[in-house]
C-alpha cells in the first residue's frame, strides 16, 4: 500500500560509494538525503523519483550531474555543496519549483548557467567558495531571493542586472575580486546586510544612497582612501566597517554617524 511506504529516506554520513539499488523500489520518497558519503555519482533511478522534494547529496566526491536532475519538477530544496563539480548542468533551471534553497556552496565551479534565471521562486542560493569570474545577466530575474551568498570566488564585478532584486535583503560578497560597482545597485531598495570584505573597491557608486533600509555595511579591507560620502545618506546603518583601508582622516559625519548609535569601526 502506498501509505506504507517511506516518504523520507537517510542515509547520511554512511561511507557509501554507490546508492543501494534498493532505493529504486521506493517510489514514494519524497525526501532523500546523502550527506558526507563517498559518491562519485548519482544512478539514473534517483532522476525517476519525480516526487522528490528534497535533496541532499552534500559533501561527496561528485564531479557531475545529470542535465535528467530539471526532471524533478517538485524539488523545493536541492543541497549539492562541497563536492568537485566543475559545471552545473542547464537542466538547473527547469527546477521551477526551487524555493526554499539551493546551496552550491564548495565545489570548482567556473560558470553558473544562464538558466538558473529560470528560478524566480527561490528564496536563499548560496555559490560561495567556488571559482566565478562572473556571474550571468539572468540573475536579476531570481525576483524572491532574500540572500545570496557569493563570496570566496573570483568576481571582479556584478552585472546590471543585480539591481532587479528587489526582495534581497543580504549580499555577501567579501574575498572576491570586486573593483566597482554598478549604480543599478542602488536599486536593492530591501538591503539590509552588505558584505564587500576583502575586495579592490577604491569608491562605491553614488546610487548607494538608494539603500535605505541598510543596516550593516562591511568595507574592510578594500582601497578605499576616503569614506563614501553617500554612506551619511543611509538613515538606518547600524554597523559601519572600515578597518584595513586607508582612510584618515575621518570626516566629522562619521563621528556623528556613531554619536547617533551606529557602531563603526576604523
Amino acid at each position: 500500500m502506498k501509505g506504507l511506504e517511506p516518504e523520507r529516506l537517510d542515509l547520511d554520513d554512511q561511507q557509501l560509494a554507490s546508492v543501494p539499488e534498493s532505493v529504486a523500489r521506493m517510489a514514494g520518497l519524497e525526501e532523500v538525503s546523502l550527506w558526507r558519503n563517498r559518491l562519485t555519482s548519482l544512478p539514473d533511478f534517483l532522476w525517476d523519483m519525480k516526487g522528490l522534494r528534497y535533496l541532499n547529496v552534500a559533501e561527496n566526491r561528485l564531479s557531475s550531474l545529470s542535465e535528467r536532475i530539471g526532471g524533478l519538477s517538485e524539488l523545493h530544496t536541492l543541497d549539492i555543496g562541497h563536492n568537485e563539480l566543475t559545471a552545473l548542468p542547464e537542466a538547473i533551471g527547469s527546477l521551477r519549483g526551487l524555493r526554499h534553497f539551493l546551496y552550491i556552496s564548495h565545489n570548482h565551479l567556473r560558470s553558473v548557467p544562464e538558466s538558473i534565471g529560470n528560478l524566480s521562486e527561490l528564496a536563499y542560493l548560496n555559490i560561495t567558495d567556488n571559482q566565478l569570474p562572473h556571474l550571468p545577466e539572468s540573475i536579476g530575474n531570481l525576483g524572491s531571493l532574500g540572500e545570496l551568498r557569493l563570496y570566496g570566488n573570483q568576481l571582479t564585478g556584478l552585472p546590471d542586472s543585480i539591481g532587479r532584486l528587489r526582495r534581497l535583503r543580504e549580499l555577501h560578497l567579501s574575498n572576491n575580486r570586486i573593483e566597482s560597482l554598478p549604480a543599478s545597485i542602488g536599486g536593492l531598495t530591501a538591503l539590509t546586510h552588505l558584505d564587500l570584505r576583502s575586495n579592490r573597491l577604491a569608491s562605491l557608486p553614488a546610487a548607494i544612497a538608494g539603500l535605505q533600509g541598510l543596516e550593516f555595511l562591511d568595507l574592510r579591507a578594500n582601497k578605499l582612501t576616503a569614506v563614501p560620502e553617500e554612506v551619511r545618506e543611509l538613515p538606518r546603518l547600524r554597523k559601519l566597517d572600515l578597518r584595513w583601508n586607508k582612510v584618515a582622516p575621518l570626516p566629522d559625519w562619521v563621528t556623528r554617524l556613531a554619536q547617533n548609535g551606529c557602531t563603526v569601526y576604523s
